[in-house]
């Protein structure tokens, strides 16, 4: 696996594509505490400054605990295509008409009694660092080496991987 440390653009570019791709994160509150508290989300969208965007309840405990600590890890996994996000960053809260207007989906529903709900509320995460894993040619070539190599007796060198920080 080689490293390649990707800034500002390339860094949006490579948040975007793996946050966007999963689509689903584990979202970590009370980083101070351990365990840590962690749920599930459905990202909505990572916007062109690399920000990431959720619709949250406002009586959920992670809005909550957002307010006490700003501080939140989110882990993104796309098993199907080998790609893996870890994303730092500060979570603000947002309750305001045109930001729910914007960010809303209508998949939402399932939670909310529609976008007037009183308790539909914006997350954004701003990150601060991330990290990613990526393979450079997909997950099958990466399985057929894996496979060659398991055959052959011969070490696999991960240089079908990459791997570094995304600093935005």
């Amino acid at each position: 696996m080689s490293t390649q440390n990707l800034t500002h653009l390339e860094a949006i570019r490579k948040i975007k594509e793996l946050s966007e791709n999963a689509r689903i994160c584990m979202f970590c509150t009370e980083l101070g505490t351990i365990p840590v508290n962690a749920r599930p989300m459905t990202l909505q969208e990572t916007d062109d400054s690399g920000n990431l965007w959720f619709i949250s309840s406002g009586t959920s405990n992670k809005n909550f605990e957002i307010k006490e600590d700003r501080r939140v890890q989110l882990f993104f996994m796309n098993n199907s295509d080998s790609q893996y996000l870890s994303v730092y960053g500060e979570a603000s809260v947002y309750k305001d008409k045109a930001t729910i207007e914007e960010k809303w989906s209508p998949l939402a529903k399932a939670w909310f009694d529609g976008k007037d709900d009183p308790n539909v509320t914006i997350i954004r995460v701003e990150p601060k660092e991330t990290y990613y894993w990526d393979t450079k040619a997909g997950k099958l070539v990466s399985l057929f080496n894996f496979i060659t190599s398991a055959i052959t007796g011969n070490k696999t060198d991960n240089s079908d991987g990459v791997e570094g920080n995304a600093l935005i």
